[in-house]
């Protein structure tokens, strides 16, 4: 199964009629981990108006939004449906507000709770996250140049690469393409290779 992600955390600012928003995106795994990041940004802004967020993640497909006491619906929900639009899961987004004095209306909170978070992960970098599996190929330098356009048509990364009594290169390809290389390497260098299983993965293929 394939799901986008980002890679670390990252923040974006902006200023809408002199109120301040910071939007902030992490990655997290569970509830847990959600719910420590939401604090740790309340515990930095203490001063903040309201600290808005929304989070998705793939364990028990749990997702939850809040307002934080902005009107209902302007605020947690507008940062939930980036990060759905996105495609986004295992993050949680909190945008902080600093009140200026003019009040925005429902639509201009929305837009700007959107902006706050589309803002974030624009500056994420995003990992496009896929069952892999990590195989060790190994061959004699004489084959060693027939591989790169296989790898490359079954859209195979490779690790590493160690060149002594013969070439060795660890590689990551989807779960779904493994048994085909396998097929057309041993296919392409007439039996002359060694392809072993290491190890199954979410491997980011982005």
């Amino acid at each position: 199964m394939e799901y986008k992600t980002i890679a670390r955390r990252c923040e974006a600012r902006f200023i809408e009629k002199k109120s301040e928003f910071i939007g902030y995106l992490c990655p997290v795994q569970n509830e847990e981990q959600a719910i420590a990041f939401i604090e740790e940004i309340r515990a930095m802004h203490r001063k903040a108006t309201h600290n808005c967020y929304a989070y998705i993640l793939r364990e028990n497909n749990a997702a939850r939004h809040s307002d934080d006491g902005e009107p209902g619906g302007t605020a947690g929900v507008p940062i939930y449906e980036v990060l759905r639009k996105e495609g986004l899961t295992d993050v949680c987004c909190v945008v902080t507000r600093y009140f200026g004095g003019i009040l925005l209306g429902a639509g201009g909170l929305v837009r700007a709770y959107t902006k706050g978070a589309k803002d974030a992960v624009d500056a994420a970098q995003i990992k496009c996250m896929a069952s892999a599996a990590e195989l060790l190929v190994t061959v004699d330098y004489g084959l060693y140049g027939k591989l790169a356009q296989i790898f490359a048509d079954h859209d195979a990364r490779v690790a590493n690469e160690e060149f002594a009594d013969n070439v060795r290169i660890t590689l990551y390809i989807r779960e779904e393409n493994a048994q085909k290389l396998k097929e057309k390497l041993i296919d392409a260098c007439n039996g002359n290779v060694v392809v072993e299983d290491i190890q199954n993965l979410n491997y980011d293929f982005a």
